[in-house]
């Protein structure tokens, strides 16, 4: 019985088809009978015959590098795209890709600069009838640098927020050492104790943000462990509840709504904190007025049944504008600290258990936050 490819297998191959000849894609011939156009691609793919002459040139090419298909196809592929290295050297007569080593498959991806020096990303496959015989067809991939930069200013940017954020702890921490090591015997216990304390204080700071950013790495990854248990949601909301409670905010602010019987969930229990202590925290310090905890059993995704936590308060809220960045890495809803991580890595630990979140506007006007965990009860318990 022959067997053929299906899903994900078949469109790759059809795509490597397409590079390799590009006029039976546009013919419409693809895997499976399902016609596959070059132009459908998301990257741009240019390919050169034998002679060197473009034979191929998709429309993310022509956006790309701004030439017109027409004035492409059938010219000399360094006509069409005179690629040049950061150094100003032609890459074309660089990298030799019809006469140089036969052993060659390829260039990987680099970045070069087309003509007024936009930047573009550049990979290229050799394509030979046999393993050391001539090159056959040219295939050249471009694809743009837009979200290349994007990556770039968002480290940039979680690099200035982590070394802001350092400063101010560890100039605390180090002044303060430095000034009890230095003039121990002149401070009363009293003075050394209130000092000691806020050396503690800036070190838990300093913990934490460390913690968000191993958090933010496991995420951005895919790398996030957890250690899936029963977890009792409606029992972690009152234990966060009452440590805000003891330290110091008035226990009428909180009020916790429980709908019974809740299902039970299967999560972490330490990540589960975390999304809690973030929403609750928030609420205190962000919002204003009674602070809203509901707990009920709700549908979570493919129906399986879950648990939905909605924390509310009675505060400004979030502008609509804002809304759609509530998620992001340093958005900040006032100008009262925080780095700006915090509620990113909520969704992050919400959406690795496989459950959703959503931000709007609570009954009392103020921020509304609702999650949603599925039961996810494991296999060998069903």
């Amino acid at each position: 019985m022959a067997v053929g490819m299906s899903g994900p297998r078949a469109a790759h191959a059809a795509v490597v088809r397409a590079a390799e000849d590009p006029e039976t894609a546009a013919a419409g011939i693809g895997s499976g009978g399902h016609a596959l156009d070059p132009d459908d691609l998301p990257d741009g793919l240019v390919v050169a015959d034998e002679t060197g002459r473009v034979i191929g040139f998709n429309s993310a090419a022509a956006r790309i590098t701004a030439v017109p298909r027409a004035a492409a196809l059938g010219r000399p592929l360094e006509h069409v795209l005179p690629l040049e290295d950061l150094k100003g050297r032609r890459w074309w007569e660089l990298t030799d890709p019809y006469n140089g080593l036969a052993i060659r498959v390829g260039q990987p991806e680099r970045n070069l600069l087309l003509p007024g020096g936009r930047e573009v990303l550049v990979s290229a496959r050799y394509v030979r009838e046999s393993p050391k015989g001539p090159v056959r067809r040219l295939v050249v991939s471009l694809r743009g640098t837009e979200a290349r930069r994007r990556n770039e200013r968002s480290h940039a940017e979680l690099i200035a927020t982590v070394a802001h954020e350092l400063r101010s702890p560890l100039t605390s921490v180090k002044g303060f050492t430095a000034t009890l090591l230095a003039k121990w015997e002149r401070f009363t216990d009293d003075q050394k104790r209130l000092m000691l304390e806020t050396v503690d204080a800036d070190a838990n700071r300093v913990t934490r943000l460390i913690t968000e950013l191993l958090d933010i790495s496991r995420i951005d990854s895919g790398r996030l462990e957890l250690r899936r248990q029963p977890v009792d949601l409606s029992a972690a909301v009152e234990r966060h509840v009452q440590a805000l409670t003891a330290s110091g905010q008035e226990p009428g602010r909180f009020l916790v709504r429980t709908c019974q019987p809740l299902p039970a969930v299967w999560a972490d229990p330490d990540k589960v904190d975390q999304v809690l202590g973030n929403l609750l925290e928030n609420a205190v310090r962000h919002g204003e007025g009674t602070v809203t905890i509901e707990v009920a059993p709700a549908p979570a995704k493919s129906d399986e049944k879950g648990t939905a936590v909605t924390v509310s308060d009675e505060g400004p809220g979030i502008p609509e504008e804002s809304m759609g960045r509530v998620f992001t890495r340093f958005w900040r809803g006032s100008k009262r600290g925080g780095t700006g991580l915090g509620l990113y890595i909520v969704k992050g630990i919400v959406e690795a258990h496989g459950g959703t979140i959503t931000v709007g506007r609570g009954p009392g006007g103020g921020a509304e936050f609702r999650f949603i965990l599925p039961v996810s009860t494991p296999a060998y318990m069903k």
